[in-house]
């Protein structure tokens, strides 16, 4: 078989979508605080790893072909990718492995600082094997939400282009349980040393995200005609996200900054993910502006309500990933054997229905198998470093490496590994007033 050129345009999507996660690991990197950074990143990059193995294995084979109750496929089906040798299956498999890497990597985000790293290695495979396979297998792969499923057949297929619920309401809900299982950061809310590190990082890994999502929403197009609105809408509606964030700060809190210009980016990509090839351009537009100032808003409600998502991941992944999901329900467009059209169109209900069934099975499922395994894995290894670690620094302590070296006594010196010494240094000057230990402590 020729290889084609449908063949090279996903193969070149499926590398843009794996590039995301790089671009992802800059993006948190630099929210975190500089003695976090490697760890933020190395969360990243363990997904890659991980994921990798566990799809070629018995993820794709979950996400796929003949399933139990329409909820998961059978692991053992194509296990190893038995059976699968031509060039459009091996292809897809790889560009679908890109997807569910990024997403589990996407939830690090909200428990940066903190948590262990060898829970989190062990958390990437069990949740990408019971969660996100399955709610792929429901949404994309002939399951509860396709035109024969059970759901389905009752409301009408729901309509996610590329992931909205598979990938931001998922990800943003398993956040978020994540979060009140592991519990806050010390200081939070109160520390001013939790702030970003390097905005420039922040900034370039949203210009990565913003590059790759063009193969992400756009590398299962099935026309030139498709393909064209996605790339346009992909432009679309982050744009508008970004300007709306930006006016949403200045009108708050009195000033435009390079990290809201950076969460909008990203707020109003999540929002379009799911809708990118069912609205027209303005309707993107549309769109974005209504993310980039509902994720702009959301991301304060951690302070008010007391959970610490240290990156925003419910606030802009999940919030924008409801409200693009749900959004649907009003303005997809008609189209020929998907969709009637949303309430605007004059589609009335169905769509509506069908769209906020799908976003409320996946917080629900989400919700329930996340708590599941964060609760397993908590308590027997625990998730959450100790107080000495976190207060040296995961960086050093989890991996006896720093982002930077700042010099010691005012000039360069060797790399020393933590020891004990070290560690009682820490414990002492989290002993003393905050202004007595601020030097001791802070990133």
């Amino acid at each position: 078989m020729e290889l084609t050129a449908g063949h090279v345009w996903v193969m070149v999507a499926a590398a843009l979508v794996l590039f995301m996660t790089p671009g992802l690991a800059f993006f948190y990197g630099g929210m975190t605080r500089a003695k976090a950074a490697l760890n933020m990143m190395m969360m990243s990059f363990i997904s890659i790893g991980i994921v990798g193995v566990v799809w070629v294995l018995w993820g794709s084979s979950m996400s796929s072909g003949e399933g139990f109750m329409e909820i998961v496929g059978n692991p053992f089906a194509t296990f190893g990718l038995e059976g699968i040798s031509t060039p459009d299956g091996l292809i897809k498999v790889g560009y679908a492995a890109t997807f569910a890497i990024i997403t589990v990597a996407l939830i690090s985000g909200a428990i940066a600082d903190r948590a262990k790293f060898g829970a989190w290695s062990l958390f990437v495979p069990v949740w990408v094997t019971l969660v996100y396979a399955p709610l792929a297998y429901m949404v994309w792969g002939g399951g509860l939400f396709g035109a024969e499923g059970a759901i389905g057949k009752a409301l009408g297929p729901a309509i996610d282009f590329a992931g909205g619920t598979v990938v931001h309401i998922n990800a943003g809900v398993a956040a978020l349980v994540l979060v009140l299982i592991i519990g806050n950061r010390r200081g939070f809310g109160k520390d001013p040393n939790h702030r970003p590190h390097n905005i420039p990082f922040v900034m370039l890994g949203a210009a990565i995200l913003w590059f790759g999502w063009f193969g992400f929403n756009g590398g299962a197009a099935a026309s030139a005609e498709q393909a064209g609105l996605i790339w346009i809408n992909t432009l679309a509606a982050p744009a508008a996200a970004m300007i709306a964030w930006l006016v949403t700060e200045r009108i708050r809190d009195g000033h435009p900054t390079s990290l809201g210009a950076a969460s909008g980016v990203v707020a109003g990509l999540v929002a379009i993910t799911p809708a990118c090839a069912n609205v027209s351009p303005v309707g993107a537009l549309g769109l974005g502006v209504v993310a980039g100032v509902a994720s702009a808003l959301a991301v304060g409600l951690k302070f008010r309500w007391g959970f610490d998502d240290s990156l925003d991941v419910v606030g802009v992944h999940l919030v924008s990933g409801i409200i693009g999901t749900v959004a649907l329900g009003f303005i997809a467009t008609p189209s020929e054997g998907v969709t009637a059209g949303g309430l605007f169109y004059g589609g009335g209900m169905t769509q509506m229905w069908a769209q906020l069934a799908a976003a409320g099975v996946a917080i629900a499922f989400s919700a329930v198998m996340t708590a599941i395994i964060a609760l397993a894995i908590h308590k027997t290894m625990g998730f959450r470093v100790s107080t000495e670690q976190e207060n040296v620094g995961v960086d050093l302590s989890l991996h006896a490496e720093t982002a930077y070296e700042f010099g010691v006594n005012g000039h360069g010196g060797s790399f020393q590994p933590l020891h004990e010494a070290m560690i009682g240094k820490s414990e002492s000057a989290a002993a003393k007033t905050p202004a007595e230990g601020k030097e001791s402590v802070q990133a």
